[in-house]
């Protein structure tokens, strides 16, 4: 077996074709990359987090929240209000994976 050379090889060996895994992993992801998107422009704007909150109309608590890797509570709104106070836009892709993750029952609406 060849030696991991990179963080994704390490963790893919580690997960293994567990879905559920994958699944957690893919969202701890995202948390993480959206708290350093934040921290990173606000940063890059030369703002400290109490002057962002008032530019969003928030407190500096809520910004040190969603700066932090953990928070799972991001919502769209907030999210685009920050953006809004930074001169930005957000941009949201759905991408294409192995597969879906679990199968849902398809929602019917019966008629009466």
């Amino acid at each position: 077996m060849r030696k991991a050379r990179s963080v994704s090889e390490i963790i893919k060996r580690r997960i293994g074709d567990d879905p559920e895994l994958r699944r957690m992993v893919a969202e701890e992801t995202t948390n993480a990359r959206v708290a350093q998107d934040i921290y990173d422009l606000r940063v890059r704007a030369g703002l400290t987090q109490d002057e962002l909150a008032k530019r969003v109309g928030t407190t500096q608590p809520v910004i040190a929240r969603l700066e932090d890797a953990d928070y799972r509570g991001h919502s769209l709104r907030m999210l685009i209000r920050i953006a809004d106070a930074l001169g930005k836009e957000i941009d949201i892709r759905f991408m294409n994976t192995r597969g879906p993750s679990r199968k849902r029952p398809r929602a019917r609406s019966v008629a009466r």
